[in-house]
């Protein structure tokens, strides 16, 4: 019976000097010698010498095996149709009856669906290379991992920066828990840095930031100033908390709402016009969801600022909404005092006329755009 024991390269490092497939033992042994003159560490040595381990293991039983080596390419895809095609190759000049597949890692192993479909497959080695667990192979390890300067950045430097900040905090705080607390709080945020790949993210953002100053953008500027409100929204929503006399969490989140939110709405409707600005100076017209943006930031704020003052006021925290001199029907009264529904119901009104001044004011100013456009065309 005839039985394939095939080598799987994925990233085709082992055969950069030979044309693939590498079919035969003797063929094989030499490529071998070759790969493990130039990296004896590397563990596709020990999996070629499996290879051929197998394939004696297989003529000793009666087979008749094929030793063949298989490689990939630098990215998936071309690997997955550089294995694929040479699989093809070795079926159709040899036509073995089964395969025996041999790899030395996990990626190695995805590729086994692809022998498979072609072949039955009888077995799947993977190899693993035992270590020495003396004092010498142990620092050369460390070496190897030092030497690594990923690794370095990613684990050495929070583990020697917690060991020095760790008895600076003893000595302020007086309490282990404190300086415990603190560091495990700094390493996480570490950790969820490097996790989540924001480290990319604020690469581009600051080549975008950067862009912008150097371009002069009206945004920039604009965005900073919203960046200001914002902080300062935050200060007076959490200082009027501070002061209000209850410990209910509801009531004290629509108090920081009812303080935060006009100078939230101001930080969007900055930004917002700033980049309405850039949007304008730049002449490639300007679409109607960001005209409407600014509309959209009043109406949220004037919504969220109602509802919150309804529970504020139901809750004795807020005083009535008074409107001064008011005429109805002839009879004048000096103020008119509104009751919290109405008052709620005046503020989602204001909101919902505000979102549609919006929707209209962007529609009639991209259709002023539009036309402009098509005669400059013309």
């Amino acid at each position: 019976m005839s039985t394939l024991v095939v080598c799987i390269d994925r990233t085709g490092a082992l055969t950069t000097s030979r044309d693939s497939p590498v079919i035969g033992r003797s063929a094989v042994e030499s490529l071998l010698l070759e790969a493990g003159l130039l990296d004896p560490e590397d563990s596709r040595v020990n999996c070629l010498l499996e290879a051929l381990r197998v394939a004696d293991e297989t003529a000793a039983d009666g087979g008749n095996p094929l030793v063949a080596v298989l490689s990939g390419a630098d990215d998936q895809v071309g690997t997955d149709r550089a294995v694929a095609r040479q699989m093809d190759a070795l079926v159709e000049a040899y036509d073995p009856e089964s395969a025996i597949v041999v790899v030395d890692s996990a990626q190695d192993e995805r590729l086994v669906p692809i022998v498979e479909s072609r072949l039955p497959i009888d077995a799947v080695d993977r190899v693993v290379v035992r270590q020495a667990r003396d004092i010498e192979s142990t620092y050369y390890l460390l070496k190897q991992f030092l030497a690594d300067e990923e690794l370095r950045r990613t684990v050495l430097v929070p583990i020697g920066a917690a060991m020095v900040v760790f008895p600076v905090l003893m000595v302020l705080f007086e309490d282990m828990t404190t300086a415990l607390g603190a560091i495990a709080g700094v390493v996480g945020a570490f950790l969820l840095y490097k996790g989540l790949n924001l480290e990319d993210q604020v690469t581009r953002a600051s080549t975008a930031f950067r862009e912008a100053l150097y371009a002069g953008q009206v945004a920039l500027v604009t965005y900073v100033v919203a960046g200001g409100l914002a902080l300062i929204a935050v200060f007076v929503g959490l200082l009027e908390v501070s002061v209000t006399p209850t410990d209910r969490a509801v009531i004290l989140a629509m108090q920081f709402v009812y303080r935060a939110v006009p100078w939230a709405g101001a930080a969007v409707l900055v930004a917002a016009v700033g980049r309405l600005s850039d949007e304008a100076i730049q002449g490639d017209g300007v679409g109607a969801a960001l005209v409407n943006l600014p509309f959209v930031a009043v109406a949220v704020g004037v919504v969220l600022r109602g509802v919150a003052a309804y529970f504020l006021e139901r809750a004795g925290i807020l005083g009535s909404l008074d409107v001064p001199w008011i005429v109805v029907g002839g009879v004048g009264a000096e103020t008119l005092t509104l009751v919290p529904r109405i008052r709620l119901a005046l503020f989602l009104i204001a909101g919902i006329v505000v979102s549609l001044i919006g929707v209209r004011v962007g529609s009639y100013v991209t259709g002023e755009i539009e036309p402009a456009s098509s005669d400059q065309t013309s």
